[in-house]
């Protein structure tokens, strides 16, 4: 519930103002976004390499300067806001004979949250949101790969965030290769609360959309994990 300005302090008035502010042509909500973010970096690793086609075990690197984190929130007033966050690093391991067998690893730096306004920025790294002092990043590790129909797949995985575990499940749309580069996206959405995000000193959504559009580099050939 957002409370009458008159009620605000003023700082929280001037919050809200930050957060209201927009953000490549949309409105930035702070928390989602953090998760958001996370969700995306997660994502990432899942989509780039693994749904590749492949006879055999490979190992694959996630570029964090080519992989595009994303996020966006719509928060009370019918706005949305997008987000990003950088990777810090990723890898890949499938197994072609048995998915199952596959892992997807990934972290990203939760200091890195950019909504391209600075002072909303440094308050989201508070710990009013993602307490990046406590916990400099963000997460995630597969537990699952199966495919859900034709080129889509479905993997699930812990997301810790702000030093809270939850699963996630990321929807992972197939993959091109070139070369020793493999590409993909993946999406999902996650509740902020579950991590522990529940600031509301201004209207704020709960549902964070995270989209990621990875790419990894093929590690020298593997035989075996």
């Amino acid at each position: 519930m957002q409370l009458p300005q008159s009620e605000l302090a003023p700082e929280s008035i001037l919050l809200a103002e930050l957060y209201d502010r927009p953000f490549g042509g949309a409105r930035i909500q702070p928390e989602k976004r953090l998760q958001v973010a996370i969700l995306a970096l997660l994502a990432v690793a899942l989509a780039a390499p693994g749904l590749c086609s492949s006879a055999r075990a490979s190992a694959w690197e996630l570029d964090p300067a080519a992989t595009r984190i994303a996020f966006s929130v719509k928060n009370l007033s019918v706005a949305y806001v997008d987000g990003a966050f950088r990777l810090a690093s990723g890898r890949v391991v499938l197994d072609d004979e048995n998915l199952s067998r596959s892992t997807i690893e990934a972290v990203i730096d939760a200091g890195s949250v950019d909504t391209d306004e600075p002072k909303r920025d440094t308050h989201l790294r508070t710990a009013d949101f993602l307490d990046v002092t406590r916990y400099p990043t963000i997460a995630f590790r597969s537990t699952r790969i199966e495919q859900a129909y034709g080129d889509h797949w479905k993997v699930t995985g812990d997301l810790t965030l702000r030093g809270t575990t939850r699963p996630v499940v990321l929807d992972v749309q197939g993959s091109a290769t070139e070369g020793r580069h493999a590409s993909a996206h993946a999406s999902t959405t996650i509740d902020r609360r579950d991590f522990g995000i529940t600031y509301s000193g201004y209207a704020v959504g709960k549902q964070v959309a995270i989209t990621i559009d990875a790419v990894g580099i093929e590690l020298p050939d593997m035989s075996s994990h």
